[in-house]
């Protein structure tokens, strides 16, 4: 992370927003819709000699994987991060969900992370793994990585997460001798 002069003291808006976005994500759409058109193509257009069991099937998984493939990338396209003055809230896709706020008297610290990438935790998403903690990956990149009260750590891939660190790290120094209840 970059240093900025200890004098210099720059004023941080009351709502601090980020996001990152994965544009790579909108092919896996494609693909989900173009296998959720297949389904629905193959239930119009039921020309099947083998029988009707094998037709569902088809219309059933074709339109299932379809769904899951759509929705799920649609999830992950991008994550917003909203953070105020008590708060971090993270949202991800265009619904919002999945979405986390985090009080930041749940916070102990706040550290960039200069490439978070997807193959580090297992893929794009909402992640979570034993060793490692829980993680929004919508693309490689910056990113913040939290670290909570309870042990925990949460990293979110964000655009401009240096200034991030600096505004959590800032609202988080009155809090700095434990959690509040």
């Amino acid at each position: 992370m970059r240093d900025h002069p200890h004098d210099e003291k720059v004023p941080h808006p009351d709502i601090w927003t980020g996001r990152a976005t994965n544009r790579f994500q909108w092919l896996l759409a494609l693909g989900g819709a173009a296998c959720l058109a297949l389904g629905i193509q193959l239930a119009v257009d039921s020309a099947w000699a083998s029988g009707s069991a094998a037709l569902v099937m088809a219309v059933v998984g074709c339109i299932a994987a379809g769904l899951l493939v759509l929705f799920g990338t649609l999830a992950f396209v991008h994550v917003d991060l909203k953070l105020d003055k008590e708060s971090l809230e993270v949202r991800c896709g265009h619904i919002g969900v999945p979405r986390r706020r985090i009080p930041l008297s749940h916070v102990a610290g706040a550290d960039f992370a200069p490439l978070v990438t997807p193959r580090h935790w297992g893929g794009w998403g909402y992640r979570w793994l034993p060793e490692k903690g829980t993680a929004v990956v919508v693309r490689r990149g910056e990113g913040v990585v939290l670290r909570l009260w309870d042990g925990h750590t949460f990293t979110i891939t964000v655009d401009d997460a240096e200034a991030a660190v600096r505004v959590i790290r800032d609202r988080l120094r009155p809090n700095a001798h434990g959690p509040l209840h």
